[in-house]
Formats: structure tokens, C-alpha cells, sequence
């Protein structure tokens, strides 16, 4: 299947929307995506929201009719998440899986949290710099379990099945030999992206270290069933929209003349609004270790004069 992007309203303001569409018109990259691309092959598709080195704060929005990607709100504007020395944006092509819930009823077993109420991020770590609302086919090779805010917030690790190195990584150690650093580049960025807001550093289940492909793979399972049952109507879906326009049978489906006609009303696509400066601003930090536990146990930031 192949998937375009409409973008409606002016990029860095709060009426831009990123719709994806089919060679029939709209869908929901929520819903209308297919998870799987290849069971056998473990393919999965995967919804970009956020490429990298970029830092604007996209995406997919649960309570809008087709769910569009849209940029994160704070305090009334537009959120840019803070570069955090020596990282600029989002160290890798952020996104979700389609067709995946983190059911915030649901207490993990292994985290002891419950679930985040979103469909399940992706680190797509291919070299690649992928567009917003792109679709891109990988392979899952791991995950971190985050605990956001008292929150079981999984980041999948994936890799572009067209990347020239897709077939080198199969599973987590694969990683750290092929991409050294990059996994503790990802614990020590999701730890430290909030303090510059005033946000406590944010904690990791399992120490921080990443599970394999096989753990993996069954929570992904996991969240396409607590999907199914959203769309299923056997879970509380709590504002979130379900409409979609190609699930066949399913009490949510409308025409796609009706899901044109929801794109149609939102305000057409104009200039970027001017960023202000203090979006490329970099935080400098300091950091203490315990020599204990041999972790980073204390960090603040340097505010340059």
C-alpha cells in the first residue's frame, strides 16, 4: 500500500495537521494502517512523526476525527522538546506503530506501571532522515521500558528494513555492536529532554537496560490487542476517536467522501510561522555520579549568560 501526506494549516502553529491518505483518499494513521506489513518476516509498518535532528514535538492526535499528526501543545504554544548538549532534536526518526494501544488500565507485569494511553513509539535508527507522515517498513529489534510520570511508556527499537544495514542488526546486541553508544545515548536523552522544563529526570524499568526482539515482539502483540479492543468497543476509549474509513465491519467506518469532507475544513496549508530563537537555544549540563550505583544521580543545567 502506498501512503502520501496532506499538510493543512501553517507548520509551528496550532491549526497545522499532517493527513496521511491511501491511493483512495484519507485514513487514520491510526487505525486504516496495517500493523503488520510481513508476519513471517516480522515487517511492521511504522507512522513517523518526528525526523531526526528535528525538535518540534509532532504528534499523532488521539481526539481529532482521523487522528492527524499534529505539533504538541504547551502553555498555549507549540512544544519543541530542548536540545540537551550534545544532542540537537530527536537522535533518531520518532514515530508509532499503527494499530497499537497502551491501555492506561492496564498494570504491566514487568514494569508495574500501566500504560501510557498512546500507540506504541518507535526509535527508527536506519541513516535515513524520514519525512513527517512518512510510512516506513521495519524490523523490530528491541525495546526500552520508560517510566514517564508514573507511566509504562515503551520505545520500540527499529530499523528501516531498506536501510544497508537492516540485515546486519537482528536483535539488541546487534546494536550496540553495529551502533555503539546509540543505546545509551537514547537512555541518557529520554532521562535528561524534560529537565529544562522543570521536570524531574525521568526513570527507566529493568535499570535502563534494553530487552531483546523476542520481549519485544510480545508487547507489541500485547498493545495490538488492547487496539483491537478499542476499535472493538470492549475497552473505554475516553474521547479518543476511532473513525476510520477501512475497516470493514466495523461500527466506526465512514465513507471516504465524509473523511474528504473532514480534511476539506481545516484550514489549507500556508507558510511555516517564524520559529523564535529560543527553540535552537542548547542546555549544557553537569552531571555528578554515584559512585554507588555508578549511575548519573544528579544532573542541572548551566544557563549561559
Amino acid at each position: 500500500m502506498s501512503y502520501s501526506v496532506v499538510e493543512r494549516g501553517s507548520p509551528f502553529s496550532s491549526d497545522y495537521r499532517v493527513y496521511i491518505q491511501d491511493q483512495n483518499g484519507p485514513v487514520s494513521p491510526l487505525h486504516d494502517i496495517p500493523l503488520v506489513v510481513d508476519a513471517e518476516k516480522k515487517v511492521f509498518n511504522m507512522v513517523v512523526e518526528v525526523p531526526r535532528w528535528t525538535n518540534a514535538k509532532m504528534e499523532i492526535t488521539l481526539k481529532e476525527t482521523l487522528n492527524p499528526i499534529k505539533q504538541d501543545v504547551k502553555k498555549g504554544k507549540p512544544r519543541f522538546v530542548a536540545n540537551c548538549f550534545p544532542h540537537h532534536g530527536y537522535i533518531w526518526n520518532y514515530g508509532a506503530l499503527p494499530q497499537t494501544w497502551e491501555n492506561p488500565e492496564h498494570l504491566d507485569d514487568a514494569t508495574g506501571c500501566k500504560g501510557d494511553n498512546d500507540p506504541i513509539d518507535v526509535l527508527e535508527i536506519g541513516y535515513k532522515v524520514a519525512k513527517r507522515g512518512e510510512i516506513l517498513q521495519v524490523k523490530i529489534l528491541g525495546t526500552l521500558a520508560l517510566i514517564d510520570e508514573g507511566e509504562t511508556d515503551w520505545k520500540l527499537i527499529a530499523i528501516d528494513v531498506n536501510d544497508p544495514s537492516a540485515d546486519l542488526v537482528n536483535d539488541i546486541a546487534d546494536v550496540e555492536k553495529h551502533f555503539p553508544g546509540l543505546l545509551k545515548a537514547s537512555v541518557e536523552w529520554f532521562k535528561i529532554y524534560k529537565i529544562p522544563d522543570g521536570k524531574p529526570e525521568n526513570q527507566f524499568a529493568f535499570n535502563g537496560e534494553a530487552k531483546p526482539a523476542a520481549f519485544a515482539h510480545k508487547i507489541v502483540d500485547e498493545v495490538h490487542a488492547f487496539w483491537k479492543s478499542l476499535v472493538g468497543k470492549e475497552a473505554d476509549a475516553k474521547g479518543i476517536s476511532c473513525v476510520n474509513t477501512t475497516l470493514d465491519g466495523n461500527s466506526f467506518k465512514i465513507p471516504v467522501s465524509e473523511a474528504k469532507d473532514v480534511v476539506s475544513k481545516t484550514p489549507e496549508y500556508s507558510a511555516p510561522q517564524p520559529l523564535e530563537p529560543i527553540v535552537n537555544k542548547i542546555f549544557f549540563l553537569e552531571n555528578f555520579v554515584s559512585d554507588s550505583n555508578c549511575r548519573f544521580d544528579k544532573w542541572h543545567f548551566i544557563q549561559l549568560k
